[in-house]
């Protein structure tokens, strides 16, 4: 066990501490310590621009290091691609604990000591760092063509040292690995290169290896997010994720965590729940900058079918921008924080789950010098002074100020399903609530859909609402435009994942439905409906639809 600083939380403090407030428990508030001793800069501020420096010579040095070292670029992103928790709520957790090691292995292996990592704020900023295009910081680069140059490449470079370390797990580590699926090294190896046993074929668009030239499908020349993407990491939809109340809720829309599950390494089950966040911004920007949308078709028998770039699967942190990116879904775990801390709320599990949730072991971690942690648990990670780090304000930071904001709990409205669609009848004082001027409680749709599989699944989706019968597919700025949701990664057949999911959707004040409400109606009649992004696919089957209050 590790041994916990003055100004660190742990568990014992935690559960001796932690007191029941309604359902909750609330966690103490940090005592008062000296400023942190890194700070993670916007990566477009001088300091922030000042650190991509750093961490492109970081990046070639791990790059350079032989497979059989724990700090190799790709040795470190089977950390990701073996241990990852996605969908559940250890997802924050885990994701600090591996950005923080690595943190420090850029730290270290760049000669910068005051190295910290710099967020990507993909609200101010709907396209990629420029800096992110040049040498090391991008997958499509020369420095990583002798390793990625193709499939064979890549195997002989890495598989053997992958199979040895494989071959070497603790008797813990091989239990945590048989519960995410892979009870052999050949289930893994074949989700690194997209095999399916019941197609005896290597499909491209299931691969989580990507060649150099298709690593990533953004450029300097064309580095934006598309308008979907953007939408759902805009300021509403933002806001809407950071103004859940709870830590975890079993309404999504309610909860600031995905689904909670028995274990980190479990995948996203039929029971899965996305949160705001993790659900649209965070998995659309994987997809998309992997070139979900770039390749979609209009014609279903060439949808999706791949090859895709880094981003879109479980070897993702080969794309230097994976780590922007999850520093700033961590930033925004800070910002929930503070607001929960300044309205005197709790930002931890209940206190009948939080020895489970602080308790539950991480077994994969390497820490600055090559090291591997060994053992440590998700309490470890809980807060930041664990890496002694904190943020330049960015987007989002409002909330903390205006934190103080009451919520009610009103059942959500289930609505009639059919195919995929619904239809549910909302009443007009929530309406009128959604539709005020700076209002803290917009309408939240909450779909259920199966995950999809086959070779011509589609994993992106729009949401839309009252749009005309014939509309089967709109412009992020339509008045029928709800957002877009999306699976991160297709179906790993060596893993165990979900067949259903659900997602939470913030319905925008700007719809139709809401816009066209006369002054005297008793409610407003919305029919939503779910459709294949970027055109072309099948509609999926919905399984259920309900709308709330957030």
């Amino acid at each position: 066990m590790p041994t916990f600083s003055k100004s660190r939380l742990s568990r014992r403090v935690f559960l001796e501490t932690a007191v029941a407030a309604g359902a909750m428990a609330t966690l103490p508030f940090a005592p008062a310590k000296a400023a942190a001793k890194y700070t993670r800069y916007n990566a477009t501020s001088p300091q922030g621009q000042k650190m991509l420096a750093s961490y492109a010579k970081g990046v070639e040095k791990m790059l350079s290091l032989q497979a059989t070292d724990p700090q190799n670029w790709f040795r470190n992103a089977f950390v990701h691609f073996l241990d990852c928790p996605h969908g559940n709520w250890w997802f924050y957790v885990w994701h600090r604990g591996y950005v923080g090691f690595f943190e420090e292995t850029i730290r270290n292996l760049s000669g910068d000591q005051d190295f910290a990592m710099p967020y990507w704020d993909w609200t101010a900023l709907p396209q990629i760092p420029d800096q992110m295009f040049d040498g090391p910081l991008t997958p499509t680069d020369h420095l990583f063509e002798p390793y990625t140059g193709n499939i064979e490449k890549f195997t002989g470079f890495i598989q053997a040292p992958i199979e040895t370390f494989w071959n070497g797990l603790s008797p813990a580590q091989k239990a945590q690995q048989t519960a995410r699926g892979y009870t052999s090294f050949d289930l893994v190896w074949g989700d690194v290169n997209g095999y399916s046993a019941a197609a005896q074929a290597a499909i491209a668009g299931n691969a989580a290896y990507a060649n150099t030239c298709g690593a990533r499908y953004l450029s300097k020349d064309n580095p934006k997010l598309d308008k979907d993407t953007a939408y759902d990491c805009s300021k509403f939809v933002i806001t809407s994720g950071l103004l859940a109340p709870d830590f975890y809720n079993a309404n999504n829309y309610l909860s600031f965590n995905s689904s909670k599950t028995a274990s980190h390494v479990i995948q996203p089950g039929g029971a899965t729940k996305f949160s705001v966040l993790e659900g649209m911004p965070h998995n659309n920007v994987h997809n998309y900058i992997g070139g979900v949308g770039a390749i979609d078709s209009a014609d279903v028998y060439f949808q999706n079918n791949g090859p895709y770039g880094n981003m879109t699967n479980f070897l993702s942190p080969v794309d230097p921008v994976f780590f922007l990116h999850h520093s700033n879904m961590d930033r925004l775990w800070d910002v929930w924080t503070r607001k929960q801390q300044a309205a005197g709320q709790p930002y931890g599990p209940d206190k009948a789950d939080a020895k489970t949730y602080m308790d539950e072991p991480f077994l994969y971690f390497v820490n600055g010098k090559g090291q591997f942690v060994g053992p440590s648990k998700a309490e470890d990670y809980f807060s930041m002074s664990r890496f002694d780090y904190t943020y330049e304000p960015g987007s989002g930071e409002e909330v903390v100020t205006d934190a103080k904001v009451s919520h009610k709990t009103v059942p959500p409205t289930a609505a009639k399903v059919s195919g995929n669609g619904a239809t549910v009848s909302v009443s007009a004082d929530a309406v009128k609530a959604h539709l005020a001027e700076g209002s803290p409680h917009p309408l939240v749709a909450s779909v259920t859909l199966p995950r999809p599989t086959g070779l011509s699944s589609v994993r992106t989706f729009d949401v839309l609402v009252n749009a005309p019968p014939g509309v089967t597919h709109v412009d992020a700025d339509s008045p029928f435009y709800a957002g877009t949701i999306a699976f991160f990664g297709p179906i790993m057949p060596g893993m165990k994942m979900s067949t259903d999911a659900t997602f939470a959707v913030p319905l925008p004040r700007t719809l139709h439905a809401f816009t066209a409400l006369g002054a005297t109606a008793k409610a407003a009649a919305l029919t939503i409906r779910v459709v294949p992004a970027h055109g072309g696919g099948h509609p999926p089957m919905l399984k259920s639809v309900s709308v709330g209050t957030l």
